[in-house]
C-alpha cells in the first residue's frame, strides 16, 4: 500500500476541517476547541493542533489529509505537520476583509516548503462575497513571480474539495489519477 501526506493550510473560518471531513473516509480526527480569543468573533470552535483524515484510492493508495490551525499563535504546528507531506493545499475566504494579505501571509509562511513542495489555492466563501474574482487572485500570484493552480471552491461540497486534490496530484504527476 502506498501511503501520501497532504497539507490543508489556511486563516481561520476557510473551510480546512470542513475539507477534510468531506473527503475522509474514516472518521476525521479534530483538535477542535471553544475559541477563547478573537477567532470566537468568527467561529465557535478552532482548530488548535490539527485536523487529521484519510482519502482512500483504488484500494492500493492513501492519501493521509492533515490541517494546519489556522491562527499564528499555532504557526509551530505547521512546520511539523508539513514533514513527510507532497503537498500544501491554501485555503483563502473570500468573505474576509482582506484575503490577498491572508493568501500572501500563508504563502510567505510557508516560502520554504513552497521552493521543494507544489501548492493549490482553493478560495471559498465566493457564493457569499463575488469579488475579488479568481482572476483577480491569479493577477496577484502573477505578480508575485509564481504560478499556481487556483480554484473557487465550496469546502461542503467533496466534488469541490476532490478537484484540489486532482490539481494537486496533476501538478506532481500528471499521469497521477484520482
Amino acid at each position: 500500500m502506498s501511503n501520501h501526506k497532504i497539507i490543508f493550510t489556511g486563516p481561520v473560518g476557510a473551510g480546512k476541517t470542513t475539507a477534510i471531513n468531506v473527503l475522509s473516509d474514516i472518521t476525521m480526527v479534530s483538535t477542535d476547541e471553544v475559541a477563547s480569543d478573537m477567532t470566537r468573533n468568527r467561529k465557535v470552535a478552532t482548530t488548535v493542533a490539527l485536523d487529521y483524515g484519510v482519502m482512500n484510492l483504488d484500494g492500493k493508495e492513501r492519501i493521509h489529509l492533515y490541517g494546519t490551525p489556522g491562527q499564528e499563535r499555532f504557526d509551530f504546528m505547521w512546520e511539523i505537520l508539513t514533514k513527510g507531506s507532497i503537498g500544501l493545499i491554501l485555503l483563502v475566504n473570500n468573505a474576509r476583509p482582506d484575503p490577498f494579505r491572508d493568501m500572501h501571509f500563508f504563502l510567505g509562511a510557508f516560502e520554504e516548503y513552497l521552493d521543494q513542495n507544489k501548492v493549490v489555492i482553493g478560495v471559498t466563501r465566493m457564493d457569499e462575497v463575488m469579488q475579488p474574482t479568481i482572476s483577480d487572485y491569479h493577477l496577484q500570484i502573477e505578480c508575485s513571480g509564481r504560478k499556481f493552480p487556483i480554484f473557487a471552491v465550496d469546502a461542503r461540497e467533496q466534488r469541490d474539495v476532490s478537484l484540489l486534490i486532482e490539481a494537486l496530484l496533476y501538478t506532481l504527476d500528471p499521469g497521477m489519477v484520482c
